[in-house]
């Protein structure tokens, strides 16, 4: 499988008109991020940023049916990288939060944030199909190298870990599975996509 890098591409094409044109520069804060904006000479605005390095899968030795999955899979990728993201967040910061907490006391954190979460995440998680879900749950637990179940059993005890691993296999999963390279090579080649990794 080939895999090539893009970084860049935006920077350089922009770079380019700055230099060779009378455009004005500068950077300005735009949804949280600091951006450089040009005016052109037409009195045009264009806002750009270094892009962070990605991977583009090659799809050259899939056939037409797998490439078709594989649209369909990034698309849905796509739709919860922010959750897998913020999840895997989540549960490095609980991780760092409560490594020095008691068993009593980790419990209470750990309810008090389960509620928090409930509150922002449960209707745009529920609003998820099967795929999604499932595409969700399986960029989590590469990056965590471990089974949704056993997140779930350190999180919130053996009855929930036991409870979701049941009520996943009415739709096919298998909690204590996890993530295992070469099981669904179009999986495979979607999550190598995306950069999902959380650094303190």
């Amino acid at each position: 499988m080939v895999l090539q890098r893009f970084t860049g591409i935006v920077f350089f094409v922009l770079l380019s008109s700055v230099l060779f044109g009378q455009d004005r520069v500068d950077e300005v804060v735009l949804n949280g991020h600091i951006m450089t904006r040009i005016i052109t000479e037409e009195g045009d605005t264009l806002f750009f940023s270094q892009l962070t390095e990605f991977q583009l899968t090659g799809v050259q030795n899939m056939n037409q049916e797998e490439k078709r999955l594989y649209r369909k899979y990034r698309r849905y990728a796509l739709k919860v990288y922010p959750y897998a993201l913020d999840a895997i967040k989540i549960f490095k910061e609980v991780e760092y939060a409560t490594n020095n907490m008691s068993p009593r006391k980790r419990k209470k954190y750990i309810k008090k944030l389960s509620k928090d979460l409930k509150n922002e995440f449960e209707d745009p998680l529920r609003g998820l199909t099967r795929t999604q879900g499932l595409i969700l749950m399986k960029m989590i637990e590469k990056e965590l190298d471990t089974p949704m179940y056993d997140l779930i059993q350190d999180l919130r005890g053996k009855t929930s870990s036991f409870y979701w691993n049941m009520t996943g296999k009415i739709y096919g999963y298998d909690l204590k599975n996890g993530y295992v390279v070469g099981d669904d090579k179009i999986m495979d080649a979607v999550l190598q996509d995306f950069d999902i990794s959380y650094k303190r």
